[in-house]
């Protein structure tokens, strides 16, 4: 999957960089690859699991994603299209003792990154979807995706820009990917909902939460958090830390959007595979640490 910071403006495609980063999702299929020691152990410690991780780190493939699955306590590795027999023969080859603890899941897609919540917001080359609005104060933002404030661009509420919302005042991408965005213009509304939703707080997500995302291409669509603390590798220097794993759908334009359980923020859309006909897997920021980053609050 390819993490693409949201869709162009007047087209359906992303960006050349948004696109390479987190664009469309494409259901996963789940090939397990057999492991390079026939003899490894059939459980594994979390300094093994660790070392695993930093293996496919600084193995530098792009299009590719990871995290510790609870369950089995292996390190899934999500590989897309893009990713060579090579390539994983690389990552296995660093993981040297430890390549026993990787389990390897292709998609048929590509990684990629995807603006009340949920709705679009405009810059001037781009669009994407608003996360969650918050406060400081008596001052009103809003937080989005990184990889779509990248850059500080201001921000509008329709294609054309005549309407303005503010400007980008905090970007964080690559390694986190979270922005905030001010209200600079009072005549356009900020009620903290995401579309009739009421958002009242915010909470850490849990493996096996039932969530829903919203999004300005594809609207609403729930599934469950599948993994936690997963890292991605959109490719060109561009990776990303402790994202949520889930199996909701999610295409380009939907980046920022926001991951809500009930009545609590959970997450912002930073990119994942597929897309919202064959189904997808997606990776979100979790909106905690944004919110603590910037001191800032749902209301």
């Amino acid at each position: 999957m390819r993490i693409k910071r949201t869709a162009p403006l007047g087209s359906t495609a992303g960006r050349t960089r948004a696109v390479a980063i987190a664009a469309g999702l494409v259901a996963v299929a789940a090939l397990a690859v057999p492991s390079a020691q026939a003899d490894s152990p059939t459980t594994f410690s979390a300094q093994q699991l660790s070392a695993a991780s930093d293996a496919v780190l600084g193995a530098d493939v792009a299009g590719t994603a990871w995290s510790v699955d609870p369950a089995t306590k292996k390190l899934v590795v999500t590989a897309d299209s893009t990713v060579s027999k090579a390539d994983i023969a690389r990552i296995k080859e660093i993981a040297g003792a430890n390549a026993g603890a990787l389990k390897i899941e292709r998609t048929s897609g590509k990684i990629r990154k995807l603006i009340s919540g949920g709705d679009a917001i405009y810059a001037p080359s781009w669009r994407c979807s608003l996360g969650f609005n918050v406060r400081s104060g008596s001052t009103y933002y809003f937080l989005t995706a990184g990889h779509c404030t990248d850059g500080n661009p201001p921000w509008y509420t329709n294609s054309s820009g005549s309407t303005s919302i503010g400007p980008t005042v905090g970007s964080s991408f690559p390694t986190n990917d979270y922005g905030l965005v001010r209200y600079d213009n009072s005549a356009v509304s900020h009620e903290g909902t995401v579309g009739s939703v009421d958002i009242t707080g915010a909470a850490n997500a849990t493996v096996g939460m039932s969530v829903t995302r919203r999004g300005s291409t594809t609207g609403t669509h729930s599934g469950s958090v599948t993994g936690l603390n997963a890292t991605v590798n959109y490719g060109n220097g561009d990776i990303v830390y402790g994202m949520i794993k889930t199996n909701v759908c999610a295409e380009p334009g939907d980046s920022g959007g926001p991951l809500y359980s009930g009545s609590n923020a959970i997450g912002l859309t930073s990119g994942g595979s597929g897309n919202c006909t064959s189904g997808g897997t997606t990776y979100f920021q979790p909106v905690t640490e944004a919110l603590s980053a910037y001191g800032v609050s749902i209301y």
